[in-house]
């Protein structure tokens, strides 16, 4: 369940709010408040962390606008994804409190070349998106929507191993790097046997390694071995979650082309919202078009590059891999189509667009039960 949802107390004619914007930093929560009982913004600095702190300033201030108005208090409040995540958002639902976390890159700024910028100036401004919100402006800034606990944990792991994996191909880079300053070209240093490979290495003008250098390999090797070893176990893990709490990921990695990493990342990362349209799933990924239109202008930027990028990325990758294993399905005759014998730019700028179909089939497949056009499943 989306914890956004949770049920809050009916607000009704009588009932008056206060809004409340947070301002978080590691050091110290700034607090702006605007209570009808006031009618003006004040600001409260609270210890970063300190929640009950918190909740003793919100209940001091619900209890000074009831005593003022003798009519029902509720409290509305947001602050800005970012570090912090959604713990401060699950408490205050926890609490009663009507709170929004809102996509920081989506509220409107002051556009001249030099604006002040500091944490009250910050601060206020929330405010005052927070009312517009609540006036009935939702084209203000835009809302995050929060994924349960369950479905924040589970896409852990796929971003876990997103990272092992670039970590692997540095270590593994050093340790290629390395040798070849001494031009040596075969080393295999994910191979079990890299010992025995290192062991034997002469260098091209036929010198034995320097000793610090063939160290400096060994302990590459062995922290790459290490993140190796990391990346079978969270998808050993990715495997048993799929096959118990995972229905969505088991559905698409039937799909041919589709194993069951890119499932994961998929499923977790965009198919745990619920969209209503083609177009917010291409939206929520940043590859729909931003055009630009202004008297007799007119042309198109290209994609937004505004959502999610680890699924953006990983859609993108799977178009390429549906070319490769499902040639015969709709989707690819309609690339192939457009493409031709086009390579480079032309090749480049229709992946984009076949990532945004491919998504957006995939999305009726696990909602609608309907089979992308010539697919064909694993045997």
């Amino acid at each position: 369940m989306n914890l956004s949802s949770v049920a809050l107390p009916p607000v009704d004619e009588k009932t008056v709010t206060i809004f409340m914007a947070l301002e978080l930093s590691k050091s110290t929560w700034l607090v702006a408040l605007h209570s009808p009982a006031v009618d003006k913004i004040s600001l409260h600095r609270v210890q970063g962390g300190d929640t009950e702190g918190l909740m003793a300033l919100i209940e001091h201030r619900r209890e000074q606008a009831q005593a003022a108005l003798t009519r029902p208090v509720r409290v509305m409040s947001c602050y800005e994804a970012g570090y912090d995540g959604f713990w401060l958002h699950r408490l205050l639902c926890d609490r009663g409190i009507d709170n929004q976390v809102l996509d920081a890159a989506s509220i409107l700024v002051d556009r001249r070349s030099r604006r002040a910028k500091t944490d009250r100036l910050d601060a206020a401004a929330l405010l005052r998106t927070l009312m517009a919100l609540e006036r009935g402006e939702p084209r203000v800034c835009r809302v995050v929507r929060v994924p349960s606990l369950d479905q924040e944990i589970d896409r852990r792991r796929s971003r876990e191993r997103a990272r092992l994996v670039n970590e692997r191909g540095q270590h593994s880079s050093r340790i290629k790097g390395l040798l070849m300053t001494q031009g040596i070209r075969d080393f295999k240093p994910a191979r079990r046997d890299w010992r025995e490979q290192l062991e034997t290495l002469r260098t091209a003008d036929g010198r034995d390694l320097p000793p610090c250098l063939k160290n400096e390999i060994k302990r590459e090797c062995r922290r790459l071995w290490q993140v190796i070893e990391m990346i079978m176990e969270v998808e050993a893990e990715q495997r048993q979650a799929a096959e118990t709490t995972a229905p969505g990921i088991v559905q698409l990695s039937h799909l041919r082309g589709i194993g069951l990493t890119i499932a994961s990342v998929m499923t977790n990362e965009v198919f745990f919202r619920n969209f209503q349209n083609r177009r917010e799933v291409a939206g929520y990924l940043g590859l729909a078009s931003s055009p630009w239109s202004s008297g007799l202008v007119s042309r198109d930027q290209g994609i937004q590059r505004s959502g999610n990028p680890r699924a953006r990325r990983t859609a993108i990758e799977l178009a390429w891999l549906w070319l490769r294993h499902q040639p015969d399905s709709g989707l690819a005759r309609w690339f192939h189509e457009r493409v031709g014998a086009g390579k480079g730019r032309i090749r480049r700028t229709m992946i984009v667009a076949l990532a945004r179909k491919l998504i957006v089939a995939l999305w009726r497949y696990l909602t609608q039960g309907l089979l992308p056009e010539g697919a064909m499943t694993k045997a």
